[in-house]
């Protein structure tokens, strides 16, 4: 498995575009922000194990399969709710893991406050969803958190990341692909992705 994957899908180009411009109002961000988490959790699954079942239909058995492990959604609050909403659509039998973190703006450090998961997660496939993967900190501690609790297959979903980033993200963690649609440019003085999107969760949440 490639250790950083950027999905350049024409759809989810376009959306990210949507994303980024400053004059997308609230409503429409949260729209965009949700197809966009939708259209790249459909393309960072498509190498889930499956385990061979078979299904009557109104006719006749047909070869099917099911998941070979369960579904665990990890947001990292708050930003990572609006990815949860799009994701959620389409996988609602999956278990859902809450990440509480925030970014000290003086130390641009994470500091966590709440973690709660589901008691299976040493056997789930892990989905870790946050918009913005900036220097990150807040990223690598919540993988660190997760396998704290057991967690061993592991994937990290963000629309925008930049090499800081990523190359402090898989110094800490290097087994666990990143999912991403855009790597940026570079980080500024303040710690945020440039050009990035702004701040993914006072968008979607309209603070």
């Amino acid at each position: 498995m490639r250790r950083l994957v950027i999905i350049d899908h024409p759809l989810v180009q376009v959306k990210l575009g949507s994303l980024r411009d400053r004059n997308t109002p609230s409503t429409e961000f949260r729209r965009a922000l949700r197809e966009t988490a939708a259209l790249m959790f459909f393309l960072a699954t498509a190498d889930l194990p499956t385990t061979p079942e078979t299904v009557q239909t109104p006719l006749a058995p047909c070869a099917s399969v099911r998941l070979e492990r369960p579904l665990v959604l990890a947001p990292i609050l708050r930003a990572g709710l609006g990815l949860l909403e799009g994701v959620f659509d389409l996988v609602a039998e999956a278990q859902i893991a809450h990440l509480g973190m925030y970014r000290d703006e003086a130390t641009l450090k994470p500091v966590t406050y709440y973690a709660k998961v589901p008691p299976e997660i040493d056997r789930a496939e892990v989905i870790l969803l946050d918009p913005m993967l900036a220097t990150g900190h807040s990223a690598a501690a919540a993988v660190a958190a997760l396998k704290e609790k057991g967690a061993v297959n592991i994937r990290f979903l963000c629309l925008v990341s930049c090499p800081a980033g990523i190359e402090h993200f898989h110094a800490q963690h290097p087994e666990v692909p990143i999912y991403t649609a855009a790597v940026d440019e570079r980080l500024n003085e303040n710690g945020y992705i440039v050009p990035g999107l702004g701040d993914a969760g006072d968008r979607f949440f309209g603070t």
